[in-house]
This record gives C-alpha cells, sequence and structure tokens, in this order.
C-alpha cells in the first residue's frame, strides 16, 4: 500500500485521524511516527512526508512529495536533501499569517507605549510615569512583502487608524483591499522616508538577501520603528544595531536573526530599543496555526490524488 508518513508532534489525535481517514480514502497508508528511529524506518518506502526533517526526506527513496510545516523553504531547496531529487516540494505558506500578524501588532505596541521601560520601572519597584508614548493611529505603515503574512498584518493595523498602509512586493500588484497601495519593490526608496512603521515580512531568497542594507536604512525617519519577522538574511543587522546605539530610529522588533540561536557575545542582546523574540512569531504553538497546516495538507493531497497541479507548489530554484 502507497504510504504517508509523519513526525509533527503538534499534531493532535484529532489531526492524525483526519489525515488517517483522507489517505485511507484515496488508497494510502497513514503512519505517524513519534520518535526517530520509527520515523527513519517507515520514510524508507514512503511516497509522501509529511516533516520538517530533512534526515527523512534523504531516507526516503520513493518520495515523491514532501509536505513542509514551515512557510520558509530554504532548507529543502538543495537536491541532496531528497532520497528522490525529483520529488515535488510543497510549504504551508498561508498557516502564519494569523499568529505573526498578532506578533507584529504586540511588538508594535510594546515598542510605542514603550512596554520594556516600564517592565524595568516595574521590576525596580519604581512609580514612573511620564514615558512619552506614539501610536499607531495616524502612522504611515509600510509592509514589506504582501503575502499571507503581510495582508493579515495590513487587516489588523487599518484596525488603529493609521494615516496609510502601503505595500511593497516584487510586481507592485494589489490583491484584497488590505492596502491603501501597492508599490513595485524598485519603488522601496522613495516610500522608506515617509515611513513610521516598516513591518518586514519577506521570504528568504537571492533577491530579497540584504535588501534592507545600511543605505535603506539610512532612508527611513529617525522616528520611525522597524519590525522584521521574515527571514534575518533580509536585513543588516550590524547597521541596524549602530543606528539603534547611535540613536537613530525609534526602535526595532526582531524575531529572525543571520545566526540562529544568537550567539552569546552578540551586541543584539543588550542594544537598546530592540525588542527581541526567539523565532516565536510563527511558530506551531498557537493551534489555530496547526488546525490549518493540516487543513491545506490535506487539500493538497486530493489535488495530488486526482492529479491536479498542488496550490503550494514551491519552485526549489527560485526558493518560494
Amino acid at each position: 500500500m502507497k504510504k504517508i508518513v509523519c513526525d509533527i508532534t503538534q499534531l493532535t489525535d484529532a489531526h492524525r485521524s483526519r489525515i488517517a481517514w483522507a489517505a485511507e480514502a484515496r488508497g494510502y497508508e497513514f503512519r505517524f511516527c513519534e520518535d526517530e528511529a520509527s520515523a527513519l524506518a517507515g520514510a524508507a518506502n514512503a511516497e509522501i512526508l509529511l516533516t520538517a526533517s530533512t534526515k527523512l526526506s534523504r531516507a526516503a527513496k520513493s518520495l515523491k512529495w514532501l509536505c513542509v510545516p514551515s512557510a520558509g523553504v530554504e532548507p529543502y531547496l538543495p537536491d541532496e536533501v531528497y532520497g528522490n531529487p525529483g520529488a515535488v516540494l510543497t510549504n504551508s505558506s498561508g498557516a502564519y499569517g494569523v499568529t505573526i500578524a498578532e506578533h507584529i501588532v504586540m511588538v508594535t505596541l510594546q515598542m510605542m507605549r514603550r512596554q520594556p521601560e516600564y517592565a524595568a520601572v516595574v521590576a525596580q519597584r519604581r512609580w514612573q510615569r511620564n514615558l512619552p508614548m506614539r501610536s499607531i493611529k495616524n502612522s504611515r505603515v509600510t509592509l514589506l512583502g504582501t503575502g499571507d503574512i503581510g495582508t493579515e498584518a495590513a487587516k489588523r493595523l487599518a484596525a488603529f487608524g493609521p494615516a496609510s498602509i502601503t505595500g511593497v512586493n516584487r510586481s507592485g500588484k494589489r490583491s484584497g483591499k488590505a492596502f491603501d497601495r501597492v508599490v513595485p519593490t524598485s519603488e522601496l526608496d522613495r516610500v522608506l522616508p515617509d515611513t513610521d512603521l516598516l513591518v518586514m515580512a519577506l521570504p528568504g531568497t537571492a533577491d530579497t538577501a540584504n535588501l534592507m542594507d545600511a543605505r535603506r536604512l539610512a532612508l527611513l525617519p529617525d522616528t520611525a520603528y522597524l519590525v522584521n519577522v521574515g527571514r534575518g538574511s533580509t536585513l543588516d543587522q550590524e547597521s541596524l544595531v549602530q543606528m539603534l546605539v547611535s540613536g537613530r530610529l525609534a526602535g526595532a522588533a526582531l524575531d529572525v536573526f543571520k545566526t540562529e540561536p544568537i550567539p552569546q557575545n552578540d551586541p543584539l542582546w543588550s542594544c537598546p530599543r530592540l525588542v527581541l523574540t526567539p523565532h516565536v512569531a510563527g511558530d506551531m504553538a498557537l493551534p489555530w496555526t496547526v488546525d490549518r497546516i493540516v487543513e491545506m495538507f490535506i487539500e493538497d493531497f486530493e489535488r495530488y490524488c486526482e492529479g491536479k497541479p498542488m496550490l503550494r507548489t514551491v519552485n526549489r530554484k527560485k526558493g518560494y
């Protein structure tokens, strides 16, 4: 019998049952493996893998389809991580917009309402109430990346009454009504000086590497905030730290980094006006995210079985 193997521990019994039912209806066996040894043994003759493990994809000599539970796909692009290099890769882009959008709102409000400073005040048992605050209301918001994450963030930020919400993407084409306008990346330099809040939600590709370099960071107003929830490779971290230390920029919040975990001696740890989170904005800790990953896998599985193009196929040469 054709086989699907999965080792994603965040799946509940209900999730596993849903996949097993869909698999059986199409003549597949679904095997959930709770330990690496059984997963590797099961992957040996699996046709489909639902996993984040490149060890499994390497072991799967009969693999035709690898579905990863993440939106980012950098580790899964090289041929050498596949037992069968001809296997199709799909991701779970579309499952993380809700949780990451909520993270963006959270850290933006933390910075604008000075929560890190007030947390320090309270920790010292002091009573201080005079720190000036900012508001999303009437702010000029720029979202660098207008996919699922950027769109979901734009919807939520719009509720705070910003002056404008501008999207930036490769084509400059707008999808939906979440943005007041969308411009191509070629116009980014023109947009940055008129930005109060810059949210970066970009994938890690050759085109996005170091996109926000020192020159572009310098185009932002001194009073601007920056949030990066995409990939650490898209931002010049060293230049950002220098700017924050020197008093340039009102603040920044980073959830992704060039090196993860952050090295112990990295200046990021002690940088002023910088909110750090350990790559948790898009984690599978939110149950809705896991629900959506399962729904999308089953949706693509049905299309796979019917010989239709899957909706989340990744071009491994392009990286998206």
